[in-house]
C-alpha cells in the first residue's frame, strides 16, 4: 500500500512579518486506488463559528413540505407496480418519489415526518440505523420487483445548506441505478485492476495498513473500520468506514447498520466540537458477486470559507478541475476525531 504524497513550498514576503521570506508549505497526495489528486493546503484552524441554528430553521419558514400532514399531500407517489401503497411508511419514516429525480428510480426518505430540524448532535444511532435500515427494504423491494435499474443501491445525506440541502427537515436521498456516478465507478474500475495485480482487495489491504500506521486509524465498530482518509475529498477533511466481507448495500446486516450509526454519530459529536453542522455522506457499493471490493462509505462535513457572504468551499479547483481541497492534515484531524471514538470503548 503506496500512501504517495508530494511536498510543495511556496516562499514569499509579508509587510506584516518584517522582511524576512516566509515559508508555507503544502502538499498534494495521492488516492492509492484511483489516484485522485488531493490538495492539502489554505491552512485554517479546524475551529468555526457555529451561527444560530434556530435563526437560520426560522428564517427557512413555517411551511414545510415534509412536516407532518403536508408529507402525506404534496409528496409525489411511486406507480403501484413498483410500490402498491404509492408512499412506504414505517412508524413516522416515509420513503416516496424525489420530485426532482436523479435517476429512474430515485427517492426521498424521511427519518420522521414530525422532526423538522435536528441538530447534528442530536441523532442518535438507533434513529439512523432504523432509518438505513427502512431505505434498505425499499431496496430490497426494488430488487424484488426485478427492476433494471436495481444493481447498484445508494443512500446520500446531505444535512443542512452547506451540504447543499434545500430543505432543512432530515433526509436522505436514496436511489437504485445501473450506472455507478463517476467516483464509484472509478473505484469499481480500479479494484479489479488492483485485484488482478495483488491477489487481495484493496479496502481489506487499506485496512491493515491504516490499522498497522495508526495515525489515520480511528477504531472497529463491529464490523466496520473507520479511519480519516488519507486524500480526502472535503475541505475539513473525509471520515470513511470500510465493512469487512460486504460488498454491496443488501449485504449489510442489522448489527453492520446500527454500528454504521453508532460511527456516524461519534464523527458528528467530534466535528460539532470544532463548530460544523453541516456534511454529505454516501455509500459506495458494488454487487453482492463482486469478490473485488468493499462496501464503505464516506462521511465529509460541509463549510462556508466566509460565512457572511455565503462563500461555498467549493471553487475552480474543485468545481472544474475536480481536485479537493483540504485545510488540515488528515493526521490531525484524526487526533480531533479520536476522543469521541475512544469514548465508546
Amino acid at each position: 500500500m503506496k500512501f504517495e504524497a508530494i511536498p510543495k513550498e511556496t516562499i514569499m514576503t509579508v509587510p506584516q512579518k518584517g522582511r524576512e521570506p516566509q515559508r508555507v508549505e503544502s502538499e498534494i497526495r495521492v488516492d492509492p486506488l484511483t489516484r485522485r489528486t488531493s490538495r492539502i493546503c489554505h491552512f485554517m484552524p479546524p475551529a468555526w463559528k457555529k451561527p444560530d441554528l434556530d435563526a437560520l430553521v426560522a428564517k427557512a419558514g413555517d411551511w414545510c413540505p415534509f412536516c407532518g400532514d403536508n408529507a402525506h399531500q404534496v409528496t409525489p407517489c411511486f406507480p403501484a407496480d413498483l410500490i402498491s401503497e404509492g408512499r412506504m411508511r414505517k412508524g413516522n419514516m416515509m420513503i416516496f418519489p424525489n420530485l426532482a429525480p436523479y435517476d429512474s428510480v430515485s427517492a426521498v426518505a424521511l427519518f420522521g415526518t414530525h422532526l423538522h430540524f435536528i441538530p447534528m448532535t442530536d441523532f442518535t444511532p438507533s434513529l439512523i440505523a432504523e432509518t438505513f435500515a427502512f431505505c434498505c427494504e425499499f431496496f430490497q423491494r426494488i430488487t424484488a420487483a426485478n427492476h433494471p435499474e436495481a444493481v447498484y443501491h445508494l443512500i446520500n445525506w446531505n444535512h443542512m445548506p452547506p451540504s447543499g440541502s434545500s430543505v432543512i427537515h432530515p433526509h436522505l436521498q436514496v436511489f437504485s441505478t445501473s450506472t455507478a456516478p463517476l467516483l464509484m465507478r472509478q473505484e469499481l474500475d480500479a479494484a479489479k485492476v488492483y485485484f488482478a495485480q495483488h491477489g487481495s482487495v484493496y479496502w481489506d489491504d487499506l485496512v491493515a495498513a491504516e490499522q498497522a500506521d495508526g495515525r489515520r486509524y480511528l477504531g472497529k465498530i463491529g464490523r466496520s473500520h473507520w479511519m480519516t482518509a488519507f486524500a480526502p475529498l472535503g475541505t475539513a477533511g473525509d471520515v470513511m468506514a470500510v465493512v469487512e466481507n460486504v460488498r454491496a448495500t443488501l449485504e449489510l446486516t442489522p448489527a453492520d447498520l446500527a454500528d454504521i450509526a453508532a460511527g456516524l454519530a461519534c464523527a458528528m459529536a467530534a466535528y460539532d466540537k470544532m463548530g460544523l453542522y453541516s456534511f454529505n455522506m454516501g455509500f459506495f457499493t458494488s454487487t453482492a458477486d463482486d469478490e473485488t471490493f468493499r462496501f464503505h462509505l464516506l462521511f465529509s462535513p460541509r463549510v462556508y470559507f466566509n460565512a457572511v457572504l455565503g462563500t461555498p468551499d467549493t471553487g475552480a479547483l474543485r468545481n472544474l478541475y475536480n481536485e479537493s481541497i483540504s485545510i488540515a492534515f488528515p493526521e490531525k484531524i484524526s487526533a480531533m476525531l479520536k476522543p469521541d471514538f475512544n469514548a465508546r470503548k
